[in-house]
This record gives C-alpha cells, sequence and structure tokens, in this order.
C-alpha cells in the first residue's frame, strides 16, 4: 500500500499527478471505508505506522474531477481495503472542441450524450428554481436554447398531469434534429417548437410569456446578450412573468460535469466573466423590481419573480 508521511493530502495529489502522466489509469489501495473509525464513513490511506489520515469518498471523488478523471466504482481488495482506480478522461471528447456551428448540438453531436438531468446538482438547482417560481401556476412558458426538451421533461414530472396539460410550452432552438427529437417527446399537444434563430425572436410573433427559461444559452458567442436579455424582459414577459437563468460553470468532458467555467486565455477555470454577467443580470432585474436569488454550483441559476406575488 502506498504510505504518505508528510503532508497528506499534497503528498497524494502530487503524486497521483506525476502517475497519470505515465499511464492512462492509476490503481491504488485503501483501507475499506467500513472499518472508519467511529463509525466514520469514508476512506483511509496510512500516514505512518501509527497514524491514519481519514478521507471520505467524497474526497476521493473530488480529486478525480481536479486531475480530469473518472473515479471507478470501488473493488474490494481483502476484508479491510479496497481499491479505487482513477480513468484519465479524452478532454478532446468535449462539444467544447466542436467547430462546425449549424449543428454543434444537434443529435449526431458530442453534446447529445450530455444528460443534465441525470446530474444530482444540475437536477436539484433546476427543481428548486421551478418550484420557487411556481411553475404549475405559469400557464405560458418560453425555453430559449430548449434542444431535445430536457428543461420541459422535468416540468413535466413535477406538475400534477392535469395542471401540466393546461400549460403553453414553446421551445425555440437552432438546432433542427434536436427540435425534431423534441417534437416526438412532446405529443400531448401543449408544446410548440420551432427551428430559428434566436437573435431574431421578433420574427415569430411569440407574444408574451408568463415564465422564460434559458440555460446555457444567453452566453452563447453568437448571441448578443445585454440586448437579448433586456429585450426578453421588456418584451416577452408579462407584468407579473418570472425568469430562470442558467449559467453553466462546469466544463463537459468526456461524458463528465467538470466543475469550473473555462475562459479564454486562461489554462485553469476563470469566473470573472461569469460572474460579471450574473451581476449584470441581477442589477437590471431588481431595478425593474424583481426578487433575485443565485443558486447552484456546477450551473448557477438565477431565478426572478416580481416584489409582492
Amino acid at each position: 500500500m502506498k504510505r504518505f508521511t508528510s503532508e497528506p493530502l499534497t503528498d497524494i495529489f502530487a503524486w497521483m499527478q506525476d502517475e497519470l502522466t505515465k499511464s492512462d489509469t492509476l490503481s491504488f489501495e485503501v483501507l475499506n471505508p467500513d472499518i472508519g473509525r467511529g463509525g466514520y464513513a469514508g476512506a483511509i490511506i496510512i500516514r505512518n505506522e501509527t497514524e491514519y489520515l481519514y478521507r471520505s469518498i467524497k474526497a476521493w471523488s473530488n480529486l478525480s474531477e481536479l486531475l480530469f478523471c473518472r473515479l471507478l466504482v470501488p473493488k474490494i481488495a481483502t476484508e479491510h481495503t479496497v481499491i479505487l482506480t482513477y480513468e484519465k478522461l479524452d478532454l478532446s471528447n468535449s462539444f467544447h472542441h466542436n467547430d462546425i456551428q449549424e449543428e454543434k448540438y444537434g443529435t449526431a453531436s458530442v453534446f447529445a450524450a450530455i444528460r443534465k438531468n441525470e446530474e444530482p446538482v444540475f437536477l436539484s438547482a433546476y427543481l428548486r428554481a421551478l418550484k420557487s417560481v411556481k411553475v404549475g401556476e405559469r400557464k405560458r412558458i418560453l425555453n430559449l436554447g430548449i434542444n431535445t426538451g430536457d428543461e420541459f421533461d422535468l416540468i413535466r414530472t413535477l406538475v400534477p398531469q392535469d395542471e401540466y396539460l393546461n400549460l403553453s410550452l414553446v421551445g425555440v432552438d437552432h438546432s433542427q434534429s434536436a427540435i425534431a427529437v423534441a417534437h416526438e417527446r412532446f405529443s400531448e399537444g401543449n408544446a410548440t417548437f420551432y427551428v430559428h434563430d434566436i437573435n431574431d425572436l421578433a420574427s415569430l410573433s411569440l407574444g408574451r410569456f408568463d415564465l422564460i427559461i434559458t440555460i446555457g444559452t444567453l452566453q452563447s458567442s453568437t448571441l448578443e446578450f445585454k440586448s437579448l436579455f433586456a429585450s426578453l424582459v421588456q418584451e416577452y414577459l408579462t407584468p407579473d412573468g418570472a425568469m430562470i437563468l442558467g449559467f453553466p460553470n462546469c466544463r463537459w468532458m468526456s461524458g463528465e460535469m467538470i466543475y469550473g467555467a473555462k475562459a479564454p486565455n486562461y489554462p485553469y477555470s476563470e469566473m470573472s466573466i461569469l460572474i460579471k454577467d450574473i451581476y449584470y443580470c441581477k442589477k437590471y432585474l431588481q431595478q425593474k423590481k424583481f426578487r433575485v436569488t443565485v443558486t447552484g454550483s456546477d450551473y448557477l441559476f438565477l431565478t426572478a419573480t416580481k416584489i409582492g406575488l
């Protein structure tokens, strides 16, 4: 078993980084979490001959993310030990590197393999936002960048069926193949989808909505962020309408959601642009008499509802 004798986390991190330069996988043995002292359910690394360093499975998972690895399911080695294995992610397997704009988010793209609704940190934050705006009471709902309809699917799950069928859902996306799938997924008759350029919403004559949702879309390099956002508030919201804006603070690599937005010209996560955009939206909405909250981690959700409602 690997033993660490000085600053444990520093040693562990440095050792793992070094080993992963030599191989695509890294395995090592730790004491079984089930025998943690005092019932502490965490893995244990031997620090020296008499002391033990307790680290939870969450800490090992966090390490895998920092190292751009996938932590595989631990395997039992002996009665008292388990094997932890880290597998390097293929960092080139990411829609962020796709230069084909027309169907960058289509059904044949790398993006199509992403399942946000199966990621707890996304799901819990988005569900909290939907409950905060009382989604079942919002009769007309617009989603910009709807893709195949995952955000609408969660609304359908959350709202009782009779209430859901009374909602009017409108989704807009530039990907023809993704919208074709959305049409098939939502055949109840209360959802309408458009293959359209979000920069040109005016030509659709959509009217106003009680709730506008857009997740991971507003910051697209092809959109005029500030002018589009202002037009949504001024021209597409009802007087008592609400908004849910989702800002990605993560990257998708080889099917894994890795925490931290990647900014241009930085080799690491740098969140200045993300924070600036969220702050702009928050201040703008507060000036329009909205109550605004920002929650989440890998995805930051700005939720806005009219004060007094």
